[in-house]
């Protein structure tokens, strides 16, 4: 059986089993699997460097092992090197491990098909510094965003991470034409959080009418807090599992060598059951 899965912590969430399995059947598969792999951060090179012998064809990484996956790959694509994080790895029979980064074309990609290259000449403010929020300021300066501005709870994050790729780091969210949220701000139910998330995110509920354009990577069955706002404002919204099928897709294709079948991958990932 060759296997494929997801390295995160914590990785229960997660759609990409379903969406993955359900991508491999239709594609005729059927001796292929891909599953949660949930590792913490101490063990993740150990375990990661053990999956090939393992059976593991690939793996996709999400929080917070992005940079960690690029450190410990023996070679990686131009783009995940260009945004110091990686998403997507391969393992080869000789024991190497090839990184990659799908979650910057992904999300050109979600954005493309949804408003149509809505990107060229914009401003943009992405909230976060991880490996997300890496890959969606280098997305966005590459598909030709006019200026990019990057707001983190722990600033010198944005600062370090704006000096890196061509940004512009500030203190407090600023006025632009597209925003994302690359924080895991809105994973859990707003009835669980101490604080409003909105306000999580630094943000008024009135404020998120001021942008155009408005992008939460984190999916769940009901809209974000923010995405809700957004909603109510008349602001476009995009929504974190249009992202996860767009990068996702992208990587299935690398392993495989096959054209993802996009409309069965959203089909699983709206059933799956957190």
């Amino acid at each position: 059986m060759t296997r494929l899965g997801v390295l995160g912590w914590p990785v229960a969430h997660s759609r990409s089993p379903a969406m993955h399995n359900a991508a491999l059947a239709a594609l005729g598969l059927r001796d292929w699997r891909y599953q949660r792999l949930p590792v913490p951060p101490e063990l993740f090179t150990e375990t990661t460097r053990a999956l090939g012998t393992a059976g593991f064809l690939g793996a996709n990484v999400t929080i917070p092992h992005k940079g960690a996956a690029l450190a410990l790959a023996d070679e990686a694509t131009a783009t995940a090197r260009a945004i110091g994080a990686a998403n997507t790895l391969t393992f080869a029979e000789d024991g190497t491990i090839a990184a990659a980064n799908t979650d910057a074309p992904g999300l050109i990609a979600a954005m493309d098909r949804a408003w149509g290259g809505v990107v060229q000449g914009r401003s943009a403010l992405v909230l976060g510094a991880g490996g997300s929020a890496r890959a969606a300021v280098w997305a966005l300066l590459d598909a030709g965003a006019s200026e990019v501005m990057v707001c983190n709870r722990t600033h010198q994050r944005a600062i370090e991470l704006a000096r890196d790729l061509g940004a512009r780091a500030v203190d407090t969210p600023q006025p632009a034409d597209i925003l994302l949220n690359c924080t895991s701000v809105g994973l859990q139910p707003s009835a669980t959080q101490r604080q409003d998330p909105l306000q999580q995110l630094g943000l008024l509920h009135d404020q998120v009418g001021e942008y155009s354009h408005v992008v939460d990577l984190v999916y769940t069955d009901a809209p974000t807090p923010l995405l809700a706002a957004a909603h109510r404002a008349g602001v476009q919204a995009l929504a974190g599992l249009d992202i996860l099928i767009a990068q996702g897709a992208l990587s299935l294709e690398s392993w495989t060598g096959r054209s993802a079948p996009l409309e069965v991958m959203r089909r699983a990932a709206q059933e799956a059951e957190d």
